[in-house]
């Protein structure tokens, strides 16, 4: 059993994922590997990372198993809120705890079946982020790069968050 607590989990700057999104978008790739989640509740506003998922933290009880289906085959998932100091993180400690008990009850269930287990190689493959400073910190640098950014209102981040 891992041991990922919110203190361990890695973080990415926005440089690199914008580095990341605008790579992925030149391979034209219709399966993209890279998944992005926003967790901002009523503070989902002013916009958006481009192609980024949203999953309000309030409703993850509800929508942890659409998550953890919609996420199974992206090799880099990264988590944000609003700062990324809160919310993002502790979501993406609950997808890991998650992700987990659901792999060990399938490998469970195939063990007993009597499949091959490979499900321990494919959990270690998906590397799970959090994004640096949140989606306060993406604006500030790449909120009017449409390549990038969706439904971005630079008037409501004009005065700060």
């Amino acid at each position: 059993m891992s041991v990922v607590t919110v203190s361990n989990l890695q973080r990415m700057t926005a440089s690199r994922l914008a580095d990341m999104l605008l790579t992925s978008a030149a391979q034209r790739s219709s399966d993209a590997t890279i998944a992005i989640v926003d967790v901002r509740d009523d503070d989902h506003i002013g916009g958006h990372i481009k192609s980024s998922l949203h999953f309000p933290s309030r409703s993850l009880d509800a929508t942890m198993p659409t998550l953890l289906r919609k996420l199974a085959d992206k090799d880099v998932v990264v988590f944000h809120c609003a700062l990324s100091q809160q919310r993002g993180p502790s979501a993406a400690l609950r997808y890991l705890r998650e992700k987990e008990a659901a792999i060990k009850a399938a490998a469970a269930t195939a063990a007993v079946k009597g499949a091959s287990q490979k499900w321990d190689g494919e959990a270690q493959k998906q590397q799970v982020y959090i994004l640096d400073r949140g989606f306060v910190g993406w604006q500030e640098v790449y909120g009017p790069d449409e390549r990038l950014t969706e439904a971005y209102r630079k008037e409501l981040w004009e005065d700060g968050y």
